[in-house]
């Protein structure tokens, strides 16, 4: 295996970064601060045909894989924004999956440019609060009706419905109990979301404050046939296709978040002194960074080993869900160990690091649970007994 950097993937750093730095920490501060949808990012990104990248090119994108969309996602992830920065463009790059594999040419043409240009973005309708990860116990109905479907149910931890003008929502076509197995009668569209049907209420939460997560209520929503994708009730199947290069991405954007901090750590390190020397020669300061350091790297490398056997269309669950595990730890374990060697310094705003561990915390909770993972790999590679 070849680990140097190739002048492809040099380019993409340097591309993203060229973006990436014109905002810096105190714009990222002023989003956690009001809330507010970065929308100057959200526009650079776009007009710098950035949220085309793994789209296919006979629709304006840039047909790249997951290893390019892994090095793009980390670098938006290393200059001060955190998740807020890589959920403002995380969802174009694998959310619209399912429509690039099952979309009919009319759906892709009609889609995807638009979501390439920046001039749609799309809500991700999901999770289900009564459901949480066992998504064949979703509820939320759509009725075949004349022309279409109407549906009612509600979604819980639906991200950016506050600004999107389209949404991908899962749903049930045929109840669970009459459905011959459970992952059966799932159907997905892809839709506007018409407000007038879908409430939407916006969650407060710990971090990503940019980047609005939300409970929405669908009553009497019609969404015609030509908005489903793929055939009714084969929904399930078809999300399962981004499920890896989601995990992969994830933990890439948990890596360079770890990265920014573990950067400013040692930064401080280096020039507090305390007692006429640095911080940073005592070995208590030291070797904490060091060994975050080396779990970066060594998740790092498994994001790119997961991303090389999807690209060259090979299994890499074992890899996808060890890479988003390892990654988030690893992330989680740098931004706090950056916080502590801050002292009282990194509990205030000033100095980032705090904003850091609060965007990276969510990488361990979502997608999918570290629980769940380590049950995969129990099963699925050590042959163990399914323990739920």
């Amino acid at each position: 295996m070849d680990f140097s950097i190739s002048d492809d993937h040099r380019a993409i750093r340097d591309g993203v970064a060229a973006v990436v730095k014109r905002f810096d920490d105190e714009y990222w501060l002023a989003r956690d601060d009001d809330g507010e949808f970065p929308r100057e990012f959200h526009r650079a990104m776009a007009e710098a045909g950035w949220l085309g990248i793994t789209m296919p090119t006979d629709y304006g994108g840039s047909g790249l894989g997951v290893a390019e969309a892994a090095i793009m996602m980390h670098e938006v992830a290393s200059h001060g924004g955190g998740m807020a920065a890589a959920s403002t463009v995380h969802i174009n790059l694998f959310g619209p999956h399912p429509i690039v594999v099952f979309g009919t040419p009319e759906q892709k043409a009609r889609w995807i440019p638009r979501l390439v240009a920046g001039e749609d973005q799309c809500a991700f309708g999901f999770t289900e609060p009564d459901a949480g990860l066992n998504t064949t116990a979703i509820k939320t109905f759509a009725q075949k009706v004349p022309g279409g479907y109407l549906v009612h149910g509600q979604k819980v931890w639906t991200s950016t419905a506050q600004v999107a003008s389209k949404i991908m929502l899962l749903t049930r076509t045929t109840k669970l109990e009459d459905c011959k197995r459970p992952t059966d009668g799932i159907t997905i569209f892809y839709t506007d979301l018409d407000r007038s049907k879908i409430e939407v209420r916006r969650i407060p939460k710990m971090g990503r404050k940019a980047v609005d997560s939300n409970a929405i209520f669908i009553d009497g929503l019609f969404i015609p046939e030509s908005d489903r994708i793929g055939e009714e009730g084969k929904g399930f199947s078809y999300i399962l296709h981004s499920l890896n290069p989601e995990r992969l991405l994830v933990a890439s954007e948990a890596i360079g978040i770890g990265q920014d901090a573990l950067r400013r750590a040692t930064q401080y390190a280096r020039e507090r002194i305390v007692f006429d020397r640095p911080i940073g020669q005592n070995q208590g300061i030291q070797h904490p960074l060091a060994e975050r350091w080396m779990a970066l790297e060594a998740a790092w490398a498994m994001v790119m080993k997961g991303a090389w056997l999807y690209d060259n269309h090979q299994p890499c669950g074992a890899e996808a869900n060890t890479a988003k595990f390892l990654g988030a730890r690893a992330g989680h374990d740098a931004c706090m160990q950056a916080v502590l060697t801050h002292g009282g310094f990194g509990y205030a705003k000033e100095y980032h690091v705090e904003r850091l561990l609060r965007e990276v915390t969510v990488t361990r909770i979502a997608p999918v649970t570290e629980q769940l993972i380590l049950s995969f790999i129990a099963e699925k590679v050590l042959d163990l007994p399914k323990s739920y």
